[in-house]
């Protein structure tokens, strides 16, 4: 018997049988076998077939040679008609679903007679069903249950973000008088009396005098502590939170429409947001098919370990926004060994389910380049299947928008699609690409070395199409270049016919390059890197009460770190060394309430706060850069080395060796885009314009 479904514009096809016994007559089971086939063959190619059946036979336990169509999870030894329905599923690319389940034998047995027994048969076709696979029930469950006791014993938030209130420093007494306070005030409201009413502000009055002493108490006690190993968690913990009562943060619950009209309500501005990242997040490039094809590598996959799921545990920070499922990932952490070996399993099960699921690729050019890379083919079939029919909600300060499909790009916010990334820009850019100094790769920021402007427009040309041609997108608008040691007019820089912007400097990796081989702008964003660092723990560096000892530590950690990043391989002349000694020494003299009218000398300043002298620091991190770099192999020392350190050292560099560099950013459009949302950053060509 068949039924033939509609269900969201599928057609799907279930099939219905009953086998002959095994002491019927040989003729007659292959009578139900071949009216079977006949039935398969009824239906049309691309419509999905489930068949669940009693084929009374068993397949076996094992899958050796039949790995393709069957697991591992059989009952006892194959028969003639277990061997009858392995054969039916290889002729139609079937697969013995109940088989790749590990299951207790009752659950796998139907029908018991002394001491035979037979288990259940059920199949799918597995090309047509793309990727849909079922997962245990185990998951469904657990995660049931996790979320309902989660509900009763906590409770459910409003998602939104409270009001910051210092209330850590709150002992019973203080909660007592508030809680009295209340009382008191619903008491007034409801009867409007003189009485009630100066009970209230008594209350009032005394709830003040409580707050105020037990808040300065906690402050004595936590300001003792900060001297001692154990404060150092408070102190940063104080700078976070005065940190964020010195700013206006506010939620903006509107937006603007396409025609640029403001949108007030929570339907308009969610169907808004939903419009803008679904149309965002499903534009492609046009791109060339892919003809010629790729083997798939198929080998051996490990399973994952439970050390693996403890390690990957202990990395993931706490207090982090949830997932579909509503599960925190404290969660898992409080369930200790249990969700190890829980989360483990289901991994394990997961991988072996979804081995052949499936034989259509949806994000051809990702699992194109996956499979030339090399990557196990039951690695890509597992990342297939995370992509197809991929479904996102945006959240936004009104609330969460329905779902919408996501045909292209990477997911956004996983730990995996960086490297899927860098899986497609090392594929796609294999033929343009050349040896280090001459291209410089990281991400998607990618750096082009030239000697002459036709050179950088030639090769630029080449990452165009190399890239274009595949899906992805060069922004002309964002790309402009920089010559360095230009003696006279280079004339201009053009792709495709459109001219490219020219700079005098440019910033790469965090580090900012001029065209005359200065550094006094990496200066100044390092000076300006140090004063954000110094406001952000302001609130703790200029608190009186904090000795100046543990203000000297929060400056070295947060401020001086910030102001140190990169200048190892920077060229400091005396007077930029001068410029940032300076700055540092403003912000220890406020942050020990010290001025120049006082006379202090900056050695006294320097002493009372145990901070040594920057330029001494710059030096130290200059020669344990030194030596990081010349314990490398040779290559990379002759890289790091004469590249970047004379590249900030000396400007001579330029003379003698006359690089040219390109560099340029790929629009985040097309498949394979690892920042799908975030803005386009500037893009830069550096050439030089001597001859040799």
């Amino acid at each position: 018997m068949s039924l033939k479904l509609e269900i969201e514009g599928v057609m799907l096809n279930v099939v219905s049988g009953y086998a002959p016994q095994v002491g019927c007559e040989l003729e007659e089971k292959e009578r139900f076998w071949s009216e079977l086939d006949e039935v398969m063959e009824s239906i049309p190619t691309g419509e999905r077939v489930v068949i669940g059946a009693d084929f009374n036979g068993h397949v076996g336990e094992g899958n050796t040679g039949d790995e393709e169509v069957m697991g591992k999870f059989g009952v006892k030894e194959r028969n003639l008609e277990g061997q009858m329905v392995v054969d039916f599923a290889k002729r139609m690319d079937m697969g013995v679903v109940n088989t790749y389940f590990q299951k207790r034998e009752e659950h796998r047995v139907t029908y018991k007679s002394g001491g035979r027994r037979t288990q259940k048969k059920r199949q799918k076709l597995r090309q047509d069903l793309g990727g849909q696979v079922v997962l245990p029930d185990d998951w469904e469950s657990t995660a049931e249950v996790i979320r309902e006791t989660g509900r009763k014993v906590l409770g459910v938030s409003s998602g939104r973000r409270k009001e910051d209130k210092e209330t850590w420093w709150w002992n019973e007494e203080v909660q007592d008088s508030i809680q009295r306070k209340r009382l008191a005030k619903k008491k007034w409201d409801m009867d409007r009396t003189e009485e009630n009413r100066q009970k209230y502000k008594e209350l009032q009055r005394r709830v003040k005098r409580e707050v105020s002493k037990a808040k300065q108490k906690a402050y004595d006690e936590l300001y003792t502590r900060l001297d001692t190993r154990e404060g150092e968690k408070d102190l940063y913990r104080l700078a976070r939170q005065r940190d964020r009562d010195g700013k206006d943060v506010q939620q903006v619950r509107v937006i603007k429409d396409r025609d640029g009209r403001v949108l007030t309500s929570e339907e308009s501005v969610q169907r808004r947001w939903k419009e803008y990242f679904e149309e965002l997040m499903n534009e492609e490039n046009e791109r060339e098919k892919r003809v010629e094809g790729v083997n798939s590598v198929e080998q051996k996959v490990n399973k994952i370990r439970k050390d693996e799921v403890r390690k990957a545990l202990k990395s993931m920070k706490s207090g982090k926004a949830v997932g579909p499922d509503d599960i925190p990932v404290e969660v898992w952490k409080c369930l200790g060994e249990a969700a190890v070996e829980f989360l483990a399993s289901l991994f394990n099960r997961v991988l072996e389910n979804l081995e052949k699921a499936y034989d259509r690729v949806p994000r051809e050019e990702l699992w194109y380049c996956m499979r030339k890379s090399g990557v196990a083919e039951k690695y890509a079939r597992v990342v297939q299947d995370m992509y197809e029919r991929s479904r996102t909600v945006v959240r936004c300060a009104v609330g969460q928008t329905e779902e919408f499909n996501v045909e292209v790009g990477l997911h956004q916010g996983s730990a995996l699609s960086p490297f899927l990334f860098a899986i497609v820009m090392d594929q796609l850019s294999e033929e343009v690409r050349q040896e280090s100094p001459w291209t410089i790769m990281f991400a998607d920021d990618i750096v082009i070395c030239s000697e002459s402007r036709e050179q950088v427009e030639e090769n630029l040309e080449r990452w165009r199409f190399a890239l274009e041609r595949r899906g992805m997108k060069v922004s002309r608008s964002k790309t402009e270049y920089m010559c360095v040691n230009e003696r006279e007019g280079s004339g201009t820089v053009r792709l495709q016919g459109e001219e490219v912007k020219k700079v005098q400097e440019f910033k790469y990796l965090g580090s900012t390059v001029q065209s005359n081989g200065e550094c006094g702008k990496e200066v100044k964003k390092r000076v300006q890197a140090g004063w954000n660092g110094w406001r952000k723990v302001s609130g703790v560096l200029c608190d009186q009460k904090i000795s100046a000892r543990i203000k000297g530590k929060v400056y070295r950690t947060v401020v001086r770190a910030a102001m140190l990043y990169g200048l190892e391989t920077v060229s400091l002349r005396k007077r930029q060394e001068s410029e940032l000694e300076v700055a540092e020494l403003k912000m220890l003299r406020f942050s020990l309430g010290v001025t120049r009218l006082d006379r202090i000398r900056n050695e006294y300043i320097r002493g009372t706060a145990h901070v040594g002298r920057l330029g001494d620091k710059v030096r130290e991190a200059r020669l344990r850069w030194f030596g990081h770099v010349q314990r490398r192999e040779t290559f990379f020392f002759f890289f790091f080395f004469f590249f970047f350190f004379f590249f900030f050292f000396s400007f001579s560099f330029f003379f003698f060796f006359s690089f040219s560099f390109s560099f340029f950013r790929l629009f985040p459009s097309g498949v394979a885009t690892a920042n799908h949302l975030s803005p386009p950053i500037p893009i830069f060509c550096i050439l030089n314009t001597c001859t040799h």
